[in-house]
């Protein structure tokens, strides 16, 4: 997608230095920095401190981890047991998104079954070819999507089409794209009008720092909201149709993703607006069942709600208290939408409903 007119990926390899290029989402929207990281436990700390986030860039981003453990391993003694140890510590970097475990999974069992050989190659032949797929997959979540869009357009007899998110589930938090944000970007280039309400996203205002940032570039009209306003909106006939993306999502469609979406969900329901989830396979944990109170939610820290973090008229980036350190203070990362309110879910192999007997279907 486009920084100033100019095509990039969230993350990216160079060779020749060998080392993992990313966008450094903590810098945004105020400065476009690019971080190089030549290390494996450098990558696990910046998905930690959310330098990268979004379920899907993880997943590529620890499978990136896993090629860098690789190339570090030539000096390392025990080569095969710094590589096992790795790939553990990687898997456990965040628990909620699938998609990690899932991603880094692939490159070990492949180079598994090298006996380890060649390991440098094999991993990165390995990420290119999964990074491949998710991007096309996104493209293709967006083809999905656009069926939707198209059909409200012509119900609207091709006004503006209102379209609600939550946090960010662009190309920053993909690669590419996006989730969410693959039937807008699609759309938006096939001539639909296109209006987005984007959710501020409390504590870490990923709507307001990432998902209004690429709009802008996309030149896409956007309005960002209070995340509470959304029920509001929705009661006056202001939104079409709600658009999130997924961390992981259940057999039986029940869906994490940023906190706050469940409360979207209710209120679409209420509104009878559609409610819809996009997400590829690779979000979908065929281990699991039923995902209300069975899905790990993470707890960051409190520090994230205590303190908003700003930038100063010198342009330099402070923190800025909104409560006394004293204060109990809960920092929830995620919730739960059951599946009965979900209209569908978007996926590259079509649209869904959030059920088991159609999503095992994608298997």
């Amino acid at each position: 997608m486009l920084v100033n007119g100019i095509p990039y990926k969230a993350i990216w390899i160079d060779k020749n230095t060998k080392s993992v290029k990313i966008i450094n989402q903590q810098k945004l929207p105020f400065e476009f920095e690019i971080v190089s990281i030549t290390n494996y436990k450098e990558l696990i700390l910046a998905i930690k401190d959310m330098r990268l986030r979004g379920a899907p860039l993880i997943g590529v981003a620890g499978a990136y981890a896993l090629w860098l453990a690789c190339v570090e391993s030539v000096k390392k003694s025990n080569k095969n047991k710094f590589i096992d140890s790795a790939y553990l510590e990687i898997i456990s970097a965040r628990p909620t998104a699938s998609n990690l475990q899932f991603a880094t999974s692939i490159v070990y069992n492949n180079i598994k079954k090298a006996n380890y050989k060649n390991c440098e190659t094999v991993s990165l032949n390995s990420v290119n070819k999964f990074y491949d797929n998710e991007i096309n997959s996104f493209k293709k979540i967006g083809e999905h999507g656009y069926t939707l869009l198209k059909h409200i357009a012509q119900k609207k007899k091709n006004g503006t089409i209102n379209i609600l998110t939550h946090c960010n589930a662009g190309w920053l938090a993909c690669g590419d794209y996006g989730t969410a944000t693959a039937p807008i970007y699609y759309a938006h280039k096939i001539g639909i009008k296109i209006h987005v309400w984007v959710d501020e996203t409390r504590p870490r205002f990923q709507g307001a720092k990432l998902t209004a940032w690429e709009l802008f570039n996309e030149k896409i009209p956007f309005t960002v909201i209070a995340d509470n306003t959304g029920g509001h909106l929705m009661q006056n006939k202001l939104v079409d149709i709600v658009i999130t993306g997924a961390d992981r999502i259940a057999t039986n469609g029940d869906t994490a993703n940023k906190i706050g979406t469940y409360l979207k969900a209710l209120a679409a329901f209420d509104n009878k607006i559609p409610f819809y989830i996009a997400a590829p396979t690779s979000t979908i944990d065929f281990n699991l069942t039923k995902g209300v109170n069975n899905i790990v939610i993470e707890k960051r820290n409190s520090n994230e709600l205590i303190e908003i973090e700003g930038i100063n008229n010198k342009e330099k980036n402070i923190n800025v208290k909104i409560m006394p350190k004293n204060y109990n203070a809960e920092n929830y990362a995620f919730d739960v939408t059951p599946n009965r309110l979900i209209s569908g879910i978007i996926t590259e192999k079509g649209i869904c409903k959030a059920n088991t007997s159609n999503i095992v279907k994608l298997k």
